[in-house]
């Protein structure tokens, strides 16, 4: 059945089918209609909804609810996400799944609070102290918001750790034709969390037999003895200075999401047959690149198109597919130019030509075309 949808109202609809129990938010443009659609969709199905009394407070919900064993979400926008650092980081150490929606917006601070940008990009990658991965998948339409946001609920149970859907204002605000009936019916159902057997005497919380192993969760309350906390720790979850112990655990936390990069890798790619030049972007100035692209080739020049849909960890095995053969690479996104660096790290020796823009308009197909020099 074809619906008239907005993002915001595709990752309500997203979360409720990916068995989301919990949401606390606190109100804040334009990641709002989330908790408003949440509040009208979430407990009929069973599900709690908290509007907290801030950000950092609503986190910290989300978490107690993830610790408990519910299957917790919420959802900001830029001086939210940066009021949740701190959580953050206390759910990568304390290996808790939750899935962060950020609907992102004009930067920085309160900025342009009605208008999109790519403002967060490399601020979602380094959210929190102590470089630990973290995974950050971008919706480029409503399509991508539905199924993303569902995606997202699975490997943050599959990570024991937090996963964040980088939307924007334009993304989620912007209402599409969508037929999001049939893209649920050819996505897998939500499958249950991962849990110890009760009569597991020998539970560790924390442990792995290799770094890149994740323990099963067994929820605070429930039949084992847990220990959580925010500072390093062992595999029982008892505070340690020992240098060892410490660096184990943290290989591990990085270890299990590395290793896993190939998995979670999601990207589009169009490419053209003897094309010297190619387009990356995300999110919603992917869409004025499919323009661009089509537009060059209607004039009978050659280039290929990458849009990325998992940022973090950067894709790198499909953007070397991308990049076999091209000497001119275009980096199209909405702030001064953060993914760009990431390309830059992984495309030694090629042309990178940054089409940025950061006053709240689109970047055009026109724009790429022409600062790209594509034509």
């Amino acid at each position: 059945m074809i619906e008239f949808v907005e993002g915001n109202d595709a990752v309500v609809r997203g979360a409720v089918d990916a068995g989301c129990e919990f949401f606390a938010g606190y109100p804040i443009t334009p990641a709002t209609s989330i908790l408003t659609g949440l509040v009208q969709e979430l407990p009929p199905h069973g599900g709690i909804v908290v509007e907290g009394e801030d950000e950092i407070a609503s986190i910290g919900m989300c978490i107690g609810a993830a610790t408990a064993g519910l299957r917790a979400m919420t959802a900001t926008s830029g001086p939210g996400i940066s009021l949740y650092s701190e959580n953050l980081g206390l759910c990568q150490m304390g290996e808790t799944p939750l899935v962060v929606v950020d609907v992102q917006r004009q930067g920085p601070a309160t900025g342009s609070a009605t208008k999109g940008a790519d403002s967060d990009i490399q601020f979602l990658r380094w959210v929190t102290s102590g470089g630990i991965p973290m995974v950050v998948l971008c919706p480029e339409n409503v399509t991508d918001c539905y199924s993303l946001t569902r995606r997202a609920f699975v490997l943050a149970e599959e990570l024991r750790a937090p996963v964040i859907v980088a939307s924007q204002k334009e993304v989620g605000l912007t209402r599409e034709p969508v037929d999001l009936e049939a893209i649920a019916r050819d996505m897998p159902p939500a499958s249950p969390p991962r849990r110890p057997r009760d009569d597991d005497a020998g539970y560790l919380p924390h442990d792995f037999s290799s770094p890149t192993d994740v323990a099963p969760l067994s929820p605070l309350g429930g039949a084992h003895l847990i220990r959580y906390t925010t500072s390093t720790h062992d595999r029982r979850g008892l505070l340690t200075k020992k240098p060892e112990e410490i660096a184990e655990m943290v290989d591990h936390l990085r270890a299990k999401i590395d290793a896993r990069a190939d998995d979670i890798a999601d990207a589009e790619l169009d490419l053209q047959e003897g094309a010297e030049s190619l387009i990356i972007s995300y999110g919603v100035t992917a869409r004025a690149c499919r323009e661009a692209v089509a537009r060059v080739r209607a004039q009978g020049g050659a280039v290929s198109l990458a849009v990325v849909r998992s940022l973090f960890p950067v894709p790198e095995a499909m953007l070397g597919e991308a990049l076999a053969g091209i000497n001119r690479v275009v980096v199209a996104e909405m702030n001064l130019g953060q993914y760009v660096e990431e390309i830059r790290r992984i495309a030694p020796g090629h042309r990178i030509i940054p089409v940025t823009k950061m006053n709240t308009d689109l970047i055009s197909p026109r724009e790429i075309i022409k600062e790209g020099g594509l034509l």
